[in-house]
């Protein structure tokens, strides 16, 4: 069970939210009443449940999962930046530019190497070059970008383990 504290009272998840959220994140079309059958309640609490957890959070949204390669987008590519200076300025600046780039699909801020790590769906290599030189290139304080280019996909789960 998680305690969380919130407006000076707690709530804590138990088992059967538990399993309300794993059963969501697994196919979040499911009905309340089939996810009532499943966590063996009746619809007005399960609903009531997840109405909670939508509230406090732990639900983000509901998304579509859409097949890149049937939208001419197959090419997966794990893109390492530096950037040449890190100052706050420079560091909003990056982050804003990255998020007008439809192509870039996840940034992360890391540590070691590189200071970002961006996911990046293009249709194939002569779109990525066309993306590098005309979309990231224009990104000012770039220091170097290094790509690695997914060959076959094994694993992509969108799910939090719980």
């Amino acid at each position: 069970m998680i305690d969380l504290t919130e407006n000076n009272s707690t709530y804590q998840l138990d088992n059967i939210d538990f399993r309300i959220l794993k059963l969501l994140q697994k196919n979040s079309d499911i009905t309340t009443k089939e996810l009532a059958v499943k966590v063996n309640l009746s619809t007005t609490p399960v609903f009531e449940r997840v109405k909670k957890l939508e509230k406090r959070g732990y639900i983000k949204k509901y998304v579509a999962v859409l097949d890149a390669e049937k939208l001419e987008k197959g090419l997966t590519v794990f893109c390492n930046i530096t950037l040449k200076e890190h100052t706050r300025e420079i560091g909003n600046r990056f982050v804003k530019d990255i998020l007008s780039l439809k192509e870039v699909v996840a940034c992360y801020n890391v540590s070691g190497d590189y200071d970002f790590l961006m996911k990046v769906l293009v249709k194939d290599m002569k779109h990525y070059q066309d993306f590098v030189l005309n979309h990231l290139g224009s990104i000012k304080n770039i220091g170097s970008a290094h790509s690695t280019f997914v060959m076959g996909e094994i694993k992509n789960t969108y799910e939090v383990p719980i």
